[in-house]
C-alpha cells in the first residue's frame, strides 16, 4: 500500500473517532483563527489581554492570547504567561477532594464534627453534620465570605485557616443544611481544611501533589502574577480598564481563602486539568476514578452546582456542560466544558467588574462556534 493510500486511511479513521489530524502548519491556522476570534472581542471592549484555548479530551486543540500585559505600554501578551483563575480553583479543590476519598483518608459524607470532635461542643447542632460534600456543593446555608482580610493579618496560614473554623462554630447559617443552595468560598475553606486534617498535610502541598504534578501542570502556583513592578507577566487591572497601582504575589485575595480561588497558572496548564474532566466526564481514563469523576459532575436536586461546577443543558453541546467562573476583580477566568462534543473552551481576561462576565460570555461562545465549525 502506498503512501498516499495510507494517509487518506488515516484520515478517514480520525473523522470517525471524532479527532482531526492537526499539522503544524493547521495547527497555525487554528491559533489565528482562535487570535482573531478574541481580538475582536479584546476590540470591541478595550481590554488588555485576552487568552483563549480550545480543548478536547486529547488535549489542546488551539490556543491564542492577543493584548498587552498592562494597558498603555506595548508590552505584549505570551501564550506562556500566568493567569489568575479565581474560583476556576474550586473544580480544582473539589478533584483533590476526590483523590483523597479515593485513598479512604476521608468520605464524601464525612461531617466536620467527625473531622474536629473537640469542637462538636461549640458547634450549633445545625452545624455538627455538615458533611465535606456539602461544602463542595454550596449546600449549608453558609455566608459567602468571611473578613478575610481582618483573618489575613495574623498567624500563619495554617493559623488562619484555624480561625476560619473557629468562627464556622459561631456563624448563623442562612438555611438548614442541604435543603437550597448559596454559593460559599468559606465551604471551599472549610472543606479544604477537613482534607488537611485527614491528610496531615496543607492544602497548597495536597494540590500541588495529587493535582498539578499528575497533570504536568508545571506553572500553577498561589496568589498574584507576576514581579511587583515588572511588566513581566498579565498586570491586573480594575472594572474601570485602569490598571491596579501594584502587581505580584499578594494582588489577590488573601492566600487563607486560597481553596476557594487563587490559582494562577499559564491557560494551556489549565487546559490539562480540563481535558482530565473531559475524559474522567466520558468514562475514559483520566486522574481519579470513574465513580469519582460521576460525583463530581453530578449537581444536586434542582440546584446547578456540582462539586467545583455549575450544571447546565445546552443545545449545541448535545446535553449537560460544565462551567464556571472565577474573578478577584481584577481579572477573570471563565470555561465551559461539553462531555457529550468532547471539547471545552477557556477564556482569560487580565480585568475585572461585573460587565467582564458578559464580555468573557461572548468570548466563549466566539471560541464554541468557531470549533464547532471547524469540526464539521
Amino acid at each position: 500500500m502506498n503512501i498516499k493510500k495510507l494517509i487518506i486511511i488515516f484520515c478517514l479513521l480520525s473523522v470517525i473517532v471524532g479527532c482531526k489530524p492537526v499539522s503544524s502548519e493547521t495547527k497555525l491556522s487554528v491559533n489565528k483563527k482562535i487570535e482573531d476570534c478574541i481580538d475582536v472581542i479584546r476590540q470591541k471592549y478595550n481590554l488588555p489581554a485576552v487568552a483563549g484555548a480550545i480543548i478536547t479530551s486529547d488535549g489542546l486543540w488551539g490556543v491564542g492570547v492577543v493584548g498587552v500585559r498592562k494597558k498603555d505600554t506595548d508590552i505584549k501578551v505570551t501564550v506562556n504567561d500566568l493567569w489568575h483563575l479565581g474560583s476556576e480553583t474550586k473544580a480544582m479543590t473539589a478533584s483533590l477532594a476526590g483523590v483523597i476519598v479515593q485513598e479512604g483518608l476521608i468520605d464524601w459524607d464525612t461531617t466536620i464534627s467527625e473531622m474536629f470532635p473537640e469542637l462538636s461542643g461549640m458547634m450549633p447542632e445545625t452545624h455538627r453534620n455538615i458533611t465535606l460534600k456539602q461544602f463542595l456543593a454550596h449546600r449549608t446555608g453558609l455566608t459567602s465570605n468571611l473578613d478575610w482580610a481582618a483573618i489575613s493579618r495574623s498567624g500563619t496560614i495554617a493559623q488562619q485557616r484555624q480561625e476560619v473554623l473557629k468562627q464556622f462554630c459561631s456563624q448563623k447559617l442562612d438555611f438548614q443544611p442541604d435543603t437550597n443552595t448559596q454559593y460559599s468560598n468559606m465551604g471551599y475553606v472549610l472543606a479544604s481544611i477537613m482534607l488537611e486534617k485527614a491528610t496531615n498535610s496543607s492544602w497548597e502541598k495536597l494540590i500541588a501533589k495529587h493535582i498539578f504534578r499528575p497533570l504536568k501542570m508545571k506553572s500553577a502556583g498561589f496568589g498574584g502574577t507576576g514581579t511587583v513592578g515588572e511588566i513581566d507577566q498579565p498586570w491586573p487591572h480594575f472594572a474601570n480598564g485602569r490598571p491596579t497601582p501594584t502587581n505580584g504575589l499578594n494582588r489577590d485575595n488573601p492566600l487563607v481563602m486560597a481553596p476557594a480561588g487563587c490559582v494562577h497558572c499559564s491557560i494551556e496548564d489549565w487546559g490539562k486539568f480540563v481535558a482530565d474532566h473531559l475524559k474522567g466526564s466520558r468514562g475514559n481514563k483520566a486522574l481519579l476514578q470513574k465513580e469519582t469523576y460521576q460525583i463530581l459532575h453530578h449537581k444536586f436536586s434542582d440546584s446547578r452546582f456540582a462539586l467545583g461546577w455549575v450544571v447546565y443543558q445546552r443545545d449545541w453541546a448535545k446535553g449537560n456542560v460544565l462551567t464556571h467562573r472565577g474573578t478577584n476583580n481584577m481579572n477573570f477566568a471563565e470555561t465551559w466544558l461539553s462531555p457529550n462534543q468532547n471539547f471545552a473552551v477557556l477564556v482569560c481576561i487580565n480585568q475585572g467588574g461585573d460587565n467582564i462576565k458578559e464580555v468573557s460570555d461572548q468570548a466563549c461562545a466566539a471560541l464554541i462556534e468557531l470549533y464547532l465549525k471547524n469540526i464539521k
